[in-house]
């Protein structure tokens, strides 16, 4: 392209205005996601407390003791628990509302909000919320139980319970999340083809089936990455319900790594458990791309 161009000025003067926009996004990608990320692989090679500046390098230590650390990948299993049920649970709740809410219009738009509301709380007052509301003595199941003759209910504190328990809760308050986004994903079809379907003969179950939901697919998708990457990283709710106990039957990646980081201060090896969280995650969340994507190009 010639120099002296109109078109080669004018290519110049867009990639000149891009560059001043992306800028700043890349300065603050820099500072706040990149940084840390290699600032926790170097701390990952280092014995050091967190507090004092004295960082002693001890090679590949760490990480050899993670590699053999049965906890870490308990607390791996028990990620991955949640991103399995999680996905068998979320996904077709999500869908479910959201044809419902498709199919009813305005008219549904009270249900619209009251659904939506656990997702408006925090996940530390949803925490505290059930943690107190599943108790023995006290809570919810429990006192229903003792009302119809049974005994207590100790759902947060059986170890063959617990998780499941979390699991449900981390359910309620995200379903609603799916839910909009899969209406968001209702929203881009147009109104034409449903209109196109039912003079063809098409019943209102048969469009959501055979048209509605094949054209959702890339939004399913979607939705499927989030769930995963968002179930292994997962850390607030499920600290302040149960802390990782009892035992270690709720003890998740994150969680671990946090006790071993901020409560024994062993920051060098919390900073290798969230180097293996990073690289198991991203393996995970890469997999499962690779197999949803396999033999379409969407």
């Amino acid at each position: 392209m010639n120099k002296n161009s109109l078109a080669y000025k004018k290519q110049k003067s867009v990639n000149l205005c891009a560059a001043v926009f992306l800028m700043p996004v890349i300065l603050l990608m820099a500072i706040f996601l990149f940084y840390p990320i290699v600032q926790t692989f170097i701390n990952s090679f280092m014995k050091w407390n967190g507090i004092s500046a004295d960082k002693t390098f001890n090679g590949l230590y760490n990480w050899s003791k993670l590699v053999r650390d049965t906890d870490f990948w308990r607390a791996f299993l028990n990620n991955v628990k949640i991103m399995v049920l999680s996905l068998i649970i979320q996904m077709p709740i999500g869908i479910l509302l959201a044809t419902f809410l498709d199919a009813g219009g305005k008219k549904f738009n009270i249900f619209k909000i009251l659904w939506f509301l656990p997702l408006l709380m925090s996940s530390v007052a949803v925490g505290y919320l059930f943690r107190y509301a599943l108790a023995t003595n006290g809570g919810i199941i429990s006192s229903i139980s003792q009302l119809f003759g049974g005994g207590k209910v100790d759902l947060l504190g059986n170890q063959s319970t617990a998780l499941y328990a979390v699991i449900m809760v981390v359910c309620w308050q995200f379903v609603p999340f799916y839910m909009v986004y899969y209406m968001a994903g209702y929203s881009s079809i147009s109104s034409d083809v449903y209109e196109a379907a039912i003079i063809d003969g098409a019943t209102r179950s048969q469009y959501v089936m055979r048209v509605a939901l094949p054209l959702l697919v890339p939004t399913i998708k979607s939705a499927v990455i989030m769930s995963v990457t968002g179930s292994l990283k997962y850390f607030d709710l499920v600290y302040v319900m149960t802390g990782g106990g009892p035992g270690t039957s709720t003890e998740l990646m994150a969680t671990y790594m946090y006790k071993n980081s901020f409560v024994t201060f062993n920051m060098g090896y919390g900073s290798a458990i969230a180097g293996g969280m990073f690289i198991l995650i991203t393996l995970v969340a890469a997999t499962i791309m690779r197999l949803m994507n396999r033999g379409g190009d969407d």
